[in-house]
Parts: C-alpha cells; structure tokens; sequence
C-alpha cells in the first residue's frame, strides 16, 4: 500500500502488497471466524501455552495487525516481513503482565509462509505474545455490504470490485472485531521499527475527546494534486497544503484505531453511510485510489476532530516519487520531518537506512 500511495499509477501490481498491514497471531491455526467467535464467547483469558507465557489477571493486552497476502508471488514481500518483525521484536519491551497480540491477515495461499515468518521470528523472544491468523476472504465477506458504496469513489478503476473491500479493513474494522479489542494498531509491512512499540500504544492516551484515530500526515503532495479542482476553485484553502499550517492529507501506513470511540461516535458513523460519502466526495470534487487512507484524508478535511495526529517520526515515510514529477518546487515543504525517527516507513520500494 505504501507504493500505492504515493504513485497515480500502476496500482493493481501495488493492490499485491497495498494492504501489507494487519494481522497477524497464529499459533493454534485459527480462523478469523473461529478466534472471533471464541473472544465473543468468552472473557479474554491466559494466552495458550504453546505461544506465549500467561497473563495474570490484570494483564493488558496490545494489539498489532498486519496484512499478508499474495505473498507466494512476492518473495520482496516475506522479506520485507521478516525485517519488519525482526525489528519490531529486537526494540520492543513490554511491561510485567502485558502481552502483545499479533494478528496476521492472510490468504489460503499465503498462510503457511506468514506462519513459517512468524514462528522463526518469534523463537526466542522474550516478548509475552499470541498469534492469531485471519482469512482475508471471511473479512472481505464482513467488509464489502458496510464499504460497498465508497469503493468507486477510493478505489483504482471506475468500478466496484468485491476484492477491494479489504483496503478498508481499518474504516470499519470496529464493526467487525469482537467489543472485547478496544483498541488495535494496523501497520504496514515496509517498516523498520526504531522505538518500542510500546511506545506508540501509549500515543492512545493522548487522544482528544471525539478522536477516534491516530494517524500521520502525508509526506508528499500526494493531495495538493488529488484535490486540484477544489483548491482551484477555493485559492485561500487550507485543503492540500503543507504543514504546519496546511492539511496535506494523511498517510495510513501506521494507523491507531480506538475501535471502542469509533463505536461510540456517530459523528463517524454517519460518515460510513453512502449519502455522507457521495456529499464530501461532491464537494471536494474527490476521486482517489488508495482506500482507506482516502476516506480518512477527505474526513480530515472536514471534521480534523476526528483524528489525532502522529508526529512524523512515528511514520517517517521515504518515498520521492512526487518530487520528480511536477511537485520539486513544493515538495521539502511536505518531506520535512525533524526529530528522532521512531518508524521509517519505505513505500514505494525506497530502501530503509541500515542501523
């Protein structure tokens, strides 16, 4: 999705790895049908022996999801995962009685190499966790009625295509998962972590009354030039612009869902629903391609009370693609990001500095 974010064109080859970012905790083989009904059916309970020590009664549990598809076609993917995960895991310390839940989204063909990944990366460590794998086709069947209607609109081509459902997994992801997960992070898989993980969690309790998510700024004038006809026709707006000041849009290659306030607010609610949709998409005169994140960004626009904003260090994206074509004069405007980098994110296939 990284690449997909930040080039116009060329997004079925990006569609591949678009959504590398959610779930991930296998261990007992499970479904997303039979974990689901399992949290639903029963308090949360000790993690299974086999995976991780157990939690005591006041333990918490943290959430982090990612998205593992297509990968028997895309070796570059796996070893994107497993760096992902080995920093992840090299950084990250969690307190005495937290336990950290990864959840991995995948196909039938993907399964076995995402668990494989997933069981070389964990041996060893000393980090409490579980593992929990979800059927990408069993979400897309959850996801498509609730996100049918905004697809043509955030969507690469003039149709509605039942497989794209699952690049808006985090729009409705609180509709889907059981109430007991609260709160979730969804990651993509071209990340180094250079913080704890932890860290980024803590980020839920800065959240203002009504943020329902957290999420970085864009790091390219990926929206200056979506929402070319409305800043046209609006020259003062703030729509597209470059920080501090400006709104150039979000980046959702890191995203915090508080899925407990996104259930609880129908501020957000409302803006799932088809008319709402057609309303912001008329107005802003707004035709994307990269799913989620262009629901949250033409929202922002809207209703910024919404989010809460990561610091850029938190998704430190990489990507130039915008500053060779069309955008040099503008573009420091938007890449500039000051302070220790938490999170470097390489969308686009940019390469990740070395420790």
């Amino acid at each position: 999705m990284g690449w997909a974010r930040s080039q116009p064109c060329a997004l079925a080859l990006a569609a591949a790895v678009a959504v590398c970012a959610f779930y991930y905790l296998g261990g007992g083989g499970e479904t997303f049908s039979s974990a689901t009904r399992r949290l639903r059916a029963t308090p949360p309970g000790p993690a299974r022996r086999d995976s991780t020590a157990a939690l005591g009664d006041k333990g918490r549990a943290l959430h982090l999801l990612m998205m593992f598809t297509k990968a028997e076609r895309s070796p570059a993917l796996r070893t994107k995962g497993q760096a992902a995960l080995r920093s992840l895991l090299r950084h990250g310390r969690l307190h005495r009685g937290e336990q950290l839940h990864l959840h991995l989204v995948t196909d039938s063909a993907s399964r076995d190499i995402g668990h494989g990944m997933l069981k070389d990366e964990l041996r060893g460590t000393a980090i409490r966790h579980q593992v929990i794998i979800h059927d990408v086709s069993e979400l897309t069947e959850k996801l498509f009625p609730i996100v049918e209607a905004m697809q043509k609109h955030f969507s690469a081509g003039s149709g509605t295509y039942y497989s794209d459902s699952i690049f808006f997994l985090s729009v409705a992801m609180h509709r889907i998962m059981p109430k007991e997960i609260t709160q979730i992070i969804q990651v993509d898989l071209d990340l180094k972590y250079k913080a704890n993980i932890r860290d980024l969690f803590e980020e839920f309790n800065n959240f203002q009354e009504g943020a329902v998510i957290g999420i970085a700024r864009e790091m390219q004038p990926v929206y200056r030039h979506t929402f070319w006809q409305y800043r046209r026709e609006n020259p003062q707006t703030r729509v597209g612009e470059p920080p501090p000041d400006g709104l150039p849009g979000f980046n959702s290659g890191v995203l915090l869902l508080n899925l407990e306030a996104m259930r609880r607010s129908k501020l957000y609610n409302q803006l799932l629903e088809p008319s709402m949709v057609q309303k912001l998409t008329e107005k802003y005169h707004f035709k994307g391609h990269l799913g989620d994140q262009d629901f949250f960004t033409m929202v922002g626009m809207e209703h910024p009370e919404l989010f809460h904003v990561l610091d850029c260090t938190w998704n430190r994206q990489l990507c130039t693609w915008w500053k060779e074509h069309g955008y040099s004069d503008v573009f420091d405007q938007y890449f500039r990001c000051e302070g220790e980098v938490k999170i470097y994110h390489g969308n686009c296939n940019t390469p990740i500095p070395e420790d």
